[in-house]
């Protein structure tokens, strides 16, 4: 079962066809995803491990004839481009079976074929004029935005959930420094009231 966190985006919508969306990987589980390709094909796969454990995870990528075009242990990221060599459902699959209590945020950006020009534009015959060509600069410099933008954020998330982790250990140590400073308060003050307090002699009966 697939235990989806939140879709940045979805192909369909894109002009590039690709897959990209966060996930939840459950300790000892392993999630794979299908993409249909056409052949000679530019692709790009791109992941990160936002949270959990070592933040590492193990990664295949097989084409339809079930071999292996990439495969890594224990990563906490990486990106790997390659060119389709035929035409089938490739398929990627990210396993945390090593990991027994610890489940991960996998961070996932598929993209399948190049992206397209702007409408109008790549028709072109002629030379583009002066605002086409400010509007196709444009539309790289937003691409290039929102990339920066999904790294910020996984980034952030990344360092929230370290910070919470280590509010959350400074908050159980505190609570077990309380705990022993108030025993140690009462050992004392019955310590001491046993030196002040004044013993019944022992007498011995005949």
């Amino acid at each position: 079962m697939r235990y989806w966190v939140f879709i940045v985006s979805l192909g369909l919508f894109q002009f590039a066809l690709g897959t990209e969306l966060t996930f939840e990987l459950p300790d000892s589980a392993k999630e794979c995803f299908h993409e249909e390709i056409k052949k000679n094909t530019s692709c790009t796969l791109e992941y990160q491990v936002v949270t959990g454990g070592n933040y590492d995870v193990d990664v295949a990528l097989e084409d339809p004839k079930g071999n292996i075009l990439y495969k890594q242990v224990k990563m906490q990221f990486d990106s790997h481009t390659f060119v389709s060599q035929d035409h089938g459902i490739y398929k990627v699959c990210f396993s945390n079976e090593f990991s027994t209590f610890s489940h991960k945020l996998v961070y996932m950006d598929f993209q399948v074929g190049e992206e397209q020009p702007l409408p109008g534009i790549g028709e072109h015959a002629t030379v583009l004029t002066q605002m086409e060509s400010s509007a196709q600069e444009i539309h790289k410099s937003l691409n290039t935005i929102l990339d920066y933008q999904t790294h910020h954020r996984l980034r952030e998330a990344q360092g929230r959930k370290r910070a919470e982790e280590l509010n959350e250990r400074v908050l159980w140590w505190s609570i077990m420094e309380t705990l022993a400073v108030i025993t140690i308060a009462f050992g004392q003050v019955f310590v001491l009231k046993n030196f002040f307090t004044e013993k019944k002699p022992y007498t011995q009966f005949k």
